[in-house]
């Protein structure tokens, strides 16, 4: 947990044991939450990376019956889409009814049109809902730099409105609607108490390429219907994000149009009072991490997942400062992609890294995924005699575990990373021979 994170922690939040278990639903498991999604041809059929997958939805509506507490989180690029810049603004309130989003076009770099068809979205959508404007959020992900086709966003959102429902397939349907380059849907729901009323989480996302937070080319919704009062909930989300799609990467690059957003609209009826002694937090943290694992196991071309684990930072930001150089480095990615236990590069990234970093102290070890024992190809400052073919046997897993261990302090930090593969690089670097590959 960041230092941050920890105060936050501290203030108030139960350390409690999690106790809450997965269901069905994702977005729609909680009470008196409805979406829907449609097909209206916002990236024309066969144009750019994603269309593989032919006639796929490519607009939806999340909505909550009653206003819903807010809170969002969004990306820190300063080239930043134009639903970003409304939305950030509009999750500073305290409730809303709906989120508009679409896949295929980000709206980003678009200038005052941009603006304002963002803005004609969340018009739309509030007339269609009967609720005001500025309940509504809007999102988009896709193609940068291309004006919104909004004549067909906006037979899309008349459309999408009267099939809103709670319901599994509705569900999975907006979760299929929200991928781009994705390769399968990404949601979960749990279900917990608090007191003597049942809370359901529910949530899904998308993300497979330009991942790097804060936060990653991600969009990400959350519904609850546990009563909560819209500063808690934002305090909530900043500790559950911290933890979990902040700690994720695949290529070291920032999107223009991140966002986590959000809603709990209090039909669980349980006491607001009864939050900061409950489950709730817990259950958050879960439904975002197993979110963001998600999206690294997605990864454009990812063939590996790496968690890593930095101890003995002089502080937490030194720790995190030398986990991101690892897992940005395109060397260290690049053996993880052959299965090497390459700790020579792993030990120039950290002598590049901002932390503070001696070698003559530094640990480097692989562990499988959770596993307690872990076999140290580099300790004290020296190579071990661990074979490279034992380390491998290792490293050649889908998934594994690389601690680093700096000795300078008790800084630590977690981050969850992709490998860097052929595919990844075929898929991204365009062809100048077909236009269609071209473009943001």
């Amino acid at each position: 947990m960041h230092e941050s994170d920890a105060r936050l922690a501290r203030n108030g939040w139960a350390d409690l044991k999690p106790s809450f278990r997965e269901i069905s639903g994702s977005i729609c498991a909680p009470r008196g939450f409805k979406s829907a999604a449609v097909f209206c041809d916002i990236k024309k059929l066969g144009t750019g990376k994603g269309s593989e997958k032919g006639r796929k939805d490519d607009l939806a509506l999340i909505a909550s019956d009653v206003p819903a507490a807010i809170a969002g989180m969004f990306t820190t690029n300063q080239v930043c889409a134009a639903p970003v810049k409304i939305s950030r603004q509009r999750t500073k309130k305290k409730s809303a009814r709906a989120i508009v989003v679409n896949s295929g076009n980000a709206n980003a770099c678009t200038g005052a049109q941009g603006l304002k068809d963002a803005r004609r979205m969340t018009q739309l959508t509030a007339k269609t809902l009967s609720v005001n404007e500025y309940e509504v959020l809007v999102c988009s992900t896709g193609r940068i730099g291309v004006p919104m086709p909004m004549g067909n966003v906006e037979r899309g959102i008349r459309s999408c409105a009267p099939r809103l429902a709670r319901s599994t397939s509705n569900a999975r349907q907006v979760a299929n609607a929200i991928m781009t380059t994705d390769t399968r849907r990404k949601e979960i729901a749990v279900e917990f108490k608090i007191g003597k009323s049942i809370i359901r989480i529910g949530g899904i996302c998308k993300g497979a390429g330009m991942i790097q937070p804060g936060m990653a080319t991600m969009l990400a919704f959350i519904t609850t219907d546990a009563a909560i009062e819209s500063t808690t909930l934002k305090q909530a989300l900043n500790i559950a994000v911290g933890q979990s799609f902040n700690r994720i990467t695949v290529d070291g690059d920032m999107s223009t149009n991140d966002s986590v957003i959000a809603l709990a609209n209090g039909l669980a009826g349980n006491a607001k009072s009864e939050i900061r002694k409950s489950q709730f937090q817990a259950a958050l943290n879960s439904v975002c991490l197993k979110l963001a694992k998600m999206i690294v196991r997605d990864g454009e071309g990812t063939s590996r997942v790496v968690t890593l684990h930095v101890h003995g930072g002089g502080n937490d930001r030194e720790a995190e400062a030398a986990a991101r150089a690892i897992a940005n480095s395109s060397l260290v990615r690049a053996s993880w992609c052959g299965g090497d236990p390459n700790w020579g590069r792993i030990l120039c990234a950290l002598g590049y890294s901002e932390a503070n970093v001696d070698e003559t102290f530094v640990d480097v070890g692989y562990a499988g995924p959770d596993n307690l024992k872990i076999l140290f190809a580099f300790r004290h400052g020296r190579p071990t005699n661990v074979a490279l073919e034992t380390l491998a046997k290792i490293t050649l897993a889908s998934e594994f575990d690389l601690h680093v261990d700096l000795h300078r302090g008790r800084g630590e930090f977690v981050l969850y990373a992709a490998d860097l593969t052929e595919d990844y690089v075929a898929f991204n670097k365009g062809d100048v021979t077909d236009p269609t590959t071209l473009g943001g």
